[in-house]
């Protein structure tokens, strides 16, 4: 197999870095999308800027399960009806248990101040009260209906890997997300799917030694819906960074 790329990459220049900065600064959770599809060729072009993406002594431990028509349809048909069972009967909990821990066990600061600001500031825009469990219901089930997305995106990895092999995940992740974004597309990664893993992975064909990492809506955003106006804050770089002298 021929790995050389067309220009060195050591000499590649870039033209424009401000529109690299825009794609990543205008990468968003976007939780609305238009009926809009998109072209098999754009997501192959995707996947394939995509596949440049680092990962420990170049295992590239990933897998793309690409949902669209029908296929996509039937999956939000079946996760949905399981998550409205999940709700009224949740004792059923332990059967849709996450392969890995995406969150911790326990919260501290200042992390569960951020997920409470992330929340509140997105029910606020939707305007659910706290306790109003049937619309907070009906939001989380949009996770999985993909946000309307005409693609869904499910990621699985080989359960042989090691954690590492997670933090090459979501640089891939990212990847296809600014990749994505470069083409005038948006994205929601959703870590919601994975109690759904039984169901997702024969669904898409995986294989037994696949475990589900995530999955992602892919579309044009719709602009005029509300829940698109909801931007979540960033610390300053100065927080987060300590200078070694």
């Amino acid at each position: 197999m021929n790995t050389e790329l067309k220009t060195p990459q050591v000499s590649t220049l870039i033209q424009d870095p401000a529109s690299v900065d825009a794609a990543i600064e205008s990468r968003f959770s976007a939780r609305a999308y238009l009926p809009r599809p998109v072209e098999r060729v754009v997501l192959e072009d995707i996947l394939r800027v995509a596949a440049r993406a680092p990962s420990g002594t170049n295992t590239q431990p990933w897998n793309v399960y690409v949902l669209q028509g029908q296929p996509r349809d039937a999956l939000v048909t079946q996760v949905c009806a399981a998550h409205d069972l999940l709700v009224a009967k949740p004792a059923l909990a332990q059967e849709y248990a996450e392969a890995y821990d995406y969150y911790p066990t326990q919260w501290v600061s200042p992390y569960i101040d951020r997920r409470r600001e992330c929340g509140f500031g997105l029910y606020g825009v939707l305007g659910i009260g706290k306790g109003d469990r049937d619309k907070m219901h009906a939001q989380h089930q949009r996770n999985f209906k993909f946000f309307d997305a005409p693609v869904g995106l499910m990621f699985t990895i080989d359960r042989v890997m090691g954690r590492g092999s997670l933090l090459d995940f979501g640089m891939f992740l990212q990847s296809i997300m600014v990749a994505a974004r470069a083409r005038g597309l948006h994205t929601c990664p959703q870590a919601a799917w994975n109690n759904f893993a039984k169901i997702i992975l024969p669904h898409i064909g995986a294989g037994e030694s696949e475990m589900l990492v995530c999955g992602m809506a892919l579309g044009y955003a719709d602009e005029s819906a509300l829940v698109n106006t909801f931007k979540t804050t960033r610390v300053d770089a100065e927080s987060f960074t300590h200078w070694v002298e």
